[in-house]
């Protein structure tokens, strides 16, 4: 488990915590930045594990304050990663918890997401939200995918909502389409 550095100065940076940052083993009592998460993270978490555990334990103790985004930046952050094409990758939690990063920007603060889910950083690269990941090195490229059907070679765009080919009903895959080298949405200044 990485060490986190304490919060100095800066009141307007907070963290935002992905189901995968507690998996990872993250807590929440280890910095002093405001820590966010949403609802839908808690029913990601396993019953009786220790991921639930810290995010309750946390949110109990008022380290962790849990918020449902409001459906604008639901619907903005939706369609950002339909325009990406990793819709179909994001959980319901998933997408709340871009959404609260939109909101809490919006807001006037500085976030930072906290996973190692890779199309969530793929979704915050495109909006320039910067992203910490804890268990992987995180994304090295910002993609724009192709989704396909690898039986009848079908092309769809990368914001079809099916994960079934209309042709064959063969299930279908994406491959990059466009790449592009990230500058610097990794957030290092919580270490």
């Amino acid at each position: 488990m990485r060490k986190f550095a304490t919060q100095k100065n800066n009141e307007k940076k907070v963290i935002i915590l992905d189901a995968s940052a507690f998996i990872a083993g993250y807590d929440p009592f280890s910095v002093s930045y405001r820590q966010y998460s949403v609802p839908a993270v808690r029913e990601e978490l396993q019953r009786d594990s220790l991921s639930r555990l810290r995010f309750e334990t946390a949110s109990e103790r008022g380290r962790l304050k849990v918020l449902k985004p409001t459906q604008p930046f639901i619907d903005k952050a939706k369609k950002v990663s339909m325009e990406v094409g990793d819709i179909t990758f994001l959980s319901k939690a998933d997408l709340e918890i871009l959404a609260l990063a939109l909101q809490l920007r919006d807001s006037g603060f500085s976030p930072s997401i906290v996973t190692d889910d890779y199309s969530i950083q793929n979704v915050a690269e495109k909006v320039k939200i910067s992203f910490t990941p804890l268990a992987t090195f995180g994304i090295r490229f910002q993609h724009e995918w192709l989704v396909y059907c690898p039986a009848c070679h079908k092309r769809y765009p990368p914001n079809y909502d099916s994960t079934i080919c209309e042709a064959c009903g063969i299930p279908l895959k994406r491959k990059p389409l466009k790449r592009t080298k990230i500058k610097k949405s990794q957030d290092n200044s919580l270490f």
